[in-house]
């Protein structure tokens, strides 16, 4: 009988289920509760500085692609650094839920005048995704988080660990140069995703998170 091959592991199909759950509630649940509210905008003079770069609008759209993949990887691994990674994820979302009810968050966008390819798409990714929820950054904390679940993994190639390294900062770096964040909600979403991380490996909440999610699945 041939062995049946699972992209996921069992084990890691529901915590990766509940990631997608709480990273949904946590951007589109506290939009719909803070629609109307007043929303703060902390860019600052640097970030003035930082100009448009509409191509780099390739490298935001490309992190979807990115994060499945290595959000996958990451799920692989051994159960323990698996819970570990996927349960400090799971927290890092939950800190981004209490930031956008708290200290909700805004930014004048530029006007994009231009026919290119590049323009269009830029006035799409301004259609579909609002001026808010950006302090931190769920793109740049879920980037990290995608190169963090690489980064330990021996069994992945070392190109491969350092191509994510630089995925993940290109990533970051599109984040402002496409104008939909400050350099405040990089700095927030990277150290935020470290944190987390550490977080879940030293406080137990990664064997916690491991026995709730055991639990859910009988």
């Amino acid at each position: 009988m041939q062995k049946r091959c699972n992209i996921v592991p069992d084990e890691m199909r529901l915590p990766l289920v509940l990631a997608v759950a709480c990273n949904t509630v946590t951007y589109f649940g506290s939009r719909l509760l803070m629609a109307g509210r007043v929303h703060y905008d902390i860019s600052g003079r640097l970030d003035a500085l930082i100009p448009l770069v509409p191509w780099t609008v390739a490298v935001y759209f490309g992190s979807y692609v990115f994060w499945v993949v290595n959000y996958i990887i990451g799920c692989r691994q051994s159960r323990e650094e698996a819970f570990h990674f996927i349960s400090a994820d799971f927290a890092a979302k939950l800190v981004c839920l209490l930031c956008f009810l708290v200290f909700p968050t805004t930014k004048a966008r530029p006007l994009i005048e231009g026919s290119s390819v590049w323009d269009h798409l830029m006035r799409l990714l301004y259609r579909m995704d609002a001026a808010d929820n950006l302090f931190p950054s769920i793109h740049c904390l879920t980037s990290w988080f995608s190169f963090i679940a690489v980064r330990g993994n021996k069994k992945i190639p070392g190109w491969y660990r350092a191509a994510s390294l630089l995925m993940a900062a290109a990533i970051c770096i599109s984040t402002l140069t496409t104008k939909q964040h400050v350099l405040p909600d990089v700095i927030a979403g990277v150290a935020l995703a470290e944190g987390s991380y550490r977080f879940a490996g030293r406080s137990g909440f990664a064997e916690y998170y491991r026995n709730f999610v055991r639990k859910l699945s009988r």
